[in-house]
């Protein structure tokens, strides 16, 4: 089929545009990088499809983005993305602003029960009946100027997206498309919420184990690697790999020779930033007791594993009353964080991950089924 494509590629157009945008009830909003070799995505296109029309941002040519950022915070615009949680993240770092209200259409499709995390050509299919050439997604959007083969599949992405929306929405009772966007304001609060670089040693492999001491090392560590991966533009893992992480704070080498003992650590980390790894180690490891940061709670143990399928049960059996996908109704970080607050003999307590609808129609079912208090 004939797609009808814009490119825009000066500010006055993206300003016009965007007003013009900012008369719709959605937009469909689609975004092509390239992230291998750094820490932030590299945006080689931005694609908006209006139910019409396809338009082809061209991110090497937009100078001012405040006209998209207007169009991404506008309430009365919807904007329709699919799995959209790296499209966020290149938004952010283009525009500083994130899209709210906020649809997503695997979320939708979920909700219909069509399947969970299902990938754009297969929804696709799904719901329009349209078979989608093989995916440009390895492409170097960088490129210029990009083939006919890239151009055609960006502009069907935005057009078969607004579609896709059409469709989806029709067919979505009303409390499952408040639910939808529900979420969708959900991922955009997470993203919005980032983690101090100190905090995230907390997510570690197996730093529960460590000691009070060893934990101000390994959060030294992380924050360290965290703001280099920043500075640098480069991937986390280059800068130092992550299971050289918990052996550096367990084993608190003293020399290079050491150093390059530690379990996968790149010769390169150790040649370029050797010495400073030797620094933080010894000046981090002599933080005074007070300074310490608390015991990591231990993994739930093997006796939770029967409560913990109750408590999922009590999902799936939401789920198959609402007739929605089950891995929906109850996400298992948030299944353990309820047992934690009060394993093994309570009381529990629902954790603040427990929101919204899923809080009101199974949050006291699951302090039920452990004894617990009301929420």
């Amino acid at each position: 089929m004939a797609i009808d494509i814009h490119w825009i590629r000066d500010d006055a157009s993206l300003a016009s545009y965007c007003a013009r945008w900012r008369q719709l009830p959605f937009v469909a909003l689609d975004t092509e990088f390239v992230r291998v070799d750094t820490f932030y995505p590299q945006t080689g296109l931005v694609q908006v499809g209006d139910g019409r029309s396809a338009y082809l941002i061209d991110p090497l040519d937009i100078g001012d983005w405040r006209p998209l950022a207007a169009l991404l915070e506008d309430p009365a615009v919807v904007k329709v993305l699919h799995a959209c949680s790296e499209d966020l993240e290149v938004l952010l770092r283009l525009t500083g602003s994130l899209p709210l209200p906020l649809f997503d259409t695997q979320l939708a499709a979920a909700y219909l029960n069509l399947g969970f995390s299902m990938g754009y050509s297969r929804l696709v299919q799904a719901v329009l009946g349209i078979e989608l050439p093989k995916g440009e997604t390895r492409s170097d959007w960088l490129q210029r100027p990009l083939s006919e083969l890239q151009i055609r599949y960006a502009a069907e992405d935005a057009v078969h997206l607004a579609e896709l929306y059409v469709a989806l929405g029709a067919r979505l009772a009303e409390d499952k498309r408040a639910w939808t966007l529900e979420d969708g304001a959900e991922l955009v609060a997470n993203l919005r919420r980032e983690v101090l670089p100190e905090e995230l040693y907390r997510e570690g492999r197996l730093a529960w184990k460590l000691s009070c001491q060893q934990l101000a090392v390994l959060r030294e560590l992380y924050a360290w690697r965290e703001r280099e991966a920043r500075r640098r533009d480069q991937p986390r893992n280059r800068i130092l790999r992550e299971n050289s992480l918990w052996p550096l704070a367990r084993y608190q080498p003293t020399d290079l020779v050491g150093l390059g003992r530690i379990e996968d650590m790149h010769p390169r980390t150790v040649r370029q930033d050797g010495e400073t790894l030797l620094r933080l180690i010894r000046e981090s490891g002599a933080t005074p007791p007070e300074r310490w940061p608390e015991p990591l709670p231990e993994p739930l143990p093997m006796e939770a594993s029967g409560l913990l399928k109750r408590l999922r049960a009590v999902g799936q059996a939401e789920a198959a009353r609402l007739q929605i996908a089950p891995e929906l109704a109850l996400r298992k970080k948030t299944l353990e964080a309820l047992l934690k607050s009060g394993f093994p003999n309570g009381p529990y307590r629902l954790p603040d991950t427990l929101r919204g609808w899923r809080r009101e129609r199974m949050g006291q079912t699951l302090l039920d089924c452990l004894g617990g208090e009301r929420p």
